[in-house]
C-alpha cells in the first residue's frame, strides 16, 4: 500500500480504502444522519416534504458545498467525499439524500466547469450558504431523448425569453437557482440548446405541480412553467448553443451520485434484514441460524460489496483527472440493480411484516426503483457501455 501526503486519499488495490480524513468525513455524516435525519424520516414521509431544520443542517455541515472551492464558500473537496455523503445519507434516507446529491454533483458541478468568473462570485457562495440548485432538462417529449426539448429561447436586446415546460425537476420546491436547458434554434438540433441560469423571481418564471411519487416521496419532483421567461443575457451558462455538452458532462458525473445513493439503499435496507433475521425467531431459534437465511444474506452482502467498488472507482477515476465514463455507467447500471433486489430479498426476510410501513424495508424497496430510471434509465446505460466496448 502506497502512503499519501496529509488529506490525500490513500491508494492500494482495495478501493473502499479511505483515508483518515474520508474516514472522519464519512463518520460525521453518518452521525447527522442517524442523529438528525432518521429520526424525521417518517414524518418527511408521510409530508412528502423535507423538513426545513434538514434543509438548514444539510447547508450548515458543508454538505451544499462539498465540491465548491474554498474561495466560494466550500470545502473544495472531492467527488469521492461528495459520494460518501450521498451514500450515507441514503442509507437512512433516499430523499435528503437526493437532495445532497443534485445540487452537488449536478448544479454545483456546472457551475465549477461551465460558469465564467463573475457567475462563479455571484452564484456559489449562495448555493453554499443557503440556496439550493436544479437541474432542469427534462420535458415530456425530452427524456432519453434529451435533445428533443421544445422549450424555446428568444433573443431580445438584453435579454432570452425561454417559453416551455419542464418536467421531473428534482428540488423543485425548495430550489431557488435553476439550470435551466432551452433552444435557440430548433432546426439546429442539439447544437441549438443553451443553457441558462434562471432564478425562481425571474419575470415569467413558476414552479408547476408536485409529482406524487412511488419513492423518494419527501424529495420534490416538480413541473417548471416558462411563460416568457426573461433571463438576462449574463446568465447564459457557457456558451451559446454548447448547451448539449454543459449537460452530457454534468450528467456523467451525476451517475456517480445515483450509484452512491443506490449503495446507500441497499445498505440501510441489508443492514435492516441483518437486524430483524438475528431477532426474529422461527422453530425455537433465530431465524439467521437457518442455512437457506444465511445464503440469502451472503448473496445480498456480495451484491452491496460489488456495487460499491464500482461506485468507488469511477469517483476515484474522476478524481484523478481520468476517463470515467464507461465506469460510471456501469456502476449506476449495476448499483441501480442491487439496490432494487437487496431491499426486495429484505422484504421478503421480514415476511408479512416487511410488506407494512410500519417495518422500513418497503420504503427502501420503493426508493431504489427510481435509479434505473433518472439520469438516463438503465437502457442508456447499456447504450453507453456498449458503444464504449464496441468502438
Amino acid at each position: 500500500m502506497s502512503t499519501a501526503a496529509a488529506g490525500q486519499p490513500i491508494v492500494s488495490n482495495a478501493l473502499t480504502t479511505l483515508s483518515e480524513e474520508e474516514e472522519l468525513f464519512r463518520a460525521s455524516v453518518r452521525e447527522f444522519a442517524e442523529g438528525e435525519v432518521k429520526p424525521k424520516v417518517e414524518e418527511m414521509e408521510h409530508n412528502g416534504k423535507l423538513d426545513a431544520g434538514i434543509i438548514r443542517q444539510c447547508f450548515e455541515l458543508g454538505l451544499m458545498a462539498i465540491e465548491s472551492p474554498e474561495e466560494y464558500g466550500g470545502a473544495g473537496s472531492t467527488i469521492f467525499n461528495a459520494i460518501l455523503a450521498i451514500e450515507e445519507l441514503a442509507r437512512v434516507d433516499a430523499s435528503v439524500s437526493v437532495f445532497v446529491d443534485v445540487h452537488n454533483t449536478l448544479v454545483t458541478n456546472a457551475f465549477m466547469r461551465w460558469a465564467n468568473d463573475e457567475q462563479k462570485k455571484k452564484y456559489l457562495p449562495q448555493m453554499a450558504e443557503s440556496r439550493v440548485g436544479a437541474y432542469a432538462l427534462s420535458e415530456a417529449g425530452s427524456g432519453s431523448d434529451a435533445f428533443a426539448l421544445k422549450t424555446r429561447a428568444v433573443e431580445k436586446d438584453d435579454h432570452y425569453e425561454l417559453t416551455g415546460q419542464k418536467l421531473w425537476i428534482t428540488n423543485g420546491n425548495e430550489a431557488e437557482i435553476f439550470i435551466v436547458f432551452a433552444t435557440l434554434d430548433p432546426s439546429a438540433g442539439y447544437k441549438g440548446i443553451t443553457a441558462f441560469i434562471v432564478e425562481k423571481g425571474f419575470e415569467g418564471f413558476s414552479v408547476g405541480k408536485k409529482e406524487d411519487k412511488l419513492g423518494i416521496r419527501a424529495s420534490s419532483t416538480t413541473e417548471l412553467i416558462l411563460d416568457g421567461c426573461k433571463v438576462p443575457k449574463e446568465n447564459v451558462l457557457g456558451e451559446v448553443g454548447k448547451g448539449y455538452k454543459v449537460s452530457i458532462e454534468t450528467l456523467n458525473e451525476g451517475r456517480i451520485g445515483i450509484g452512491a445513493q443506490m449503495v446507500g439503499i441497499a445498505q440501510g435496507a441489508f443492514e435492516a434484514a441483518l437486524g430483524y433475521t438475528a431477532e426474529r425467531e422461527q422453530f425455537g431459534k433465530s431465524i439467521n441460524n437457518f442455512q437457506a437465511v444465511q445464503f440469502q444474506l451472503a448473496e445480498m452482502a456480495v451484491e452491496i460489496e460489488a456495487a460499491r467498488l464500482l461506485v468507488y472507482n469511477s469517483a476515484r477515476l474522476k478524481d484523478a483527472g481520468k476517463p470515467f465514463l464507461k465506469e460510471a455507467a456501469i456502476a449506476k447500471l449495476y448499483s441501480s440493480r442491487v439496490a432494487e433486489k437487496v431491499s426486495s430479498v429484505a422484504i421478503e426476510l421480514f415476511g408479512g411484516y416487511g410488506y407494512v410501513k410500519e417495518y422500513p424495508v418497503e420504503k427502501f424497496w420503493r426508493d431504489s426503483k427510481i435509479g434505473a430510471i433518472y439520469e438516463g434509465t438503465s437502457n442508456m446505460q447499456l447504450q453507453t457501455i456498449a458503444k464504449l466496448i464496441t468502438k
